[in-house]
């Protein structure tokens, strides 16, 4: 998905809000996901988005969205940001972050399972792989898991003896 940053995405110093960012990066994670499951789907959490650098009123932005896992009825995505000049020129990645989603029962709007996922490539098997520590710690932030419950995060804490 690409978009073009113009005078009224921006602040006072000419970069382009977060906020702004925020919603092209949930508007594009939502479309992978719902073409993972398709069917609707809402936005569940935002994974610490992580800003490197300003982007500025002009500028051409890229982003790009892959799921990394698929759980009962949760879809993991993991998006990037890339800007550039109009001409293509001083490319660079600029924002990341891993959205979940879940999806939903086009009548009813209750939750339903999704399809699975199969990792390909390294990378995408490494991103799977961490999905189950991410989602975890997701959850015991929420305040739905107990850390004491949470057997993924604990093994990576634990310290040989």
């Amino acid at each position: 998905m690409s978009e073009l940053v113009m005078p009224n995405d921006t602040n006072p110093q000419g970069n382009l809000m977060g906020g702004n960012m925020l919603r092209w990066m949930d508007i594009c994670c939502a479309i992978c996901a719902g073409k993972h499951c398709a069917r609707p789907v809402v936005t569940a959490s935002v994974d610490n988005v992580a800003f490197k650098s300003a982007i500025k009123n002009g500028e051409v932005i890229t982003l790009e969205a892959n799921v990394t896992r698929a759980f009962n009825t949760s879809i993991e995505v993991y998006v990037e940001v890339f800007a550039a000049t109009m001409q293509g020129t001083h490319p660079r990645r600029t924002h990341h972050a891993f959205f979940t989603f879940v999806a939903l029962d086009r009548d009813n709007g209750s939750p339903v399972p999704v399809p699975e996922l199969i990792p390909l490539t390294e990378v995408e098997h490494q991103r799977y792989a961490a999905a189950l520590n991410r989602r975890e710690l997701r959850l015991v932030l929420a305040g739905r898991l107990k850390p004491d419950e949470a057997g993924q995060l604990q093994e990576l804490f634990r310290r040989p003896a």
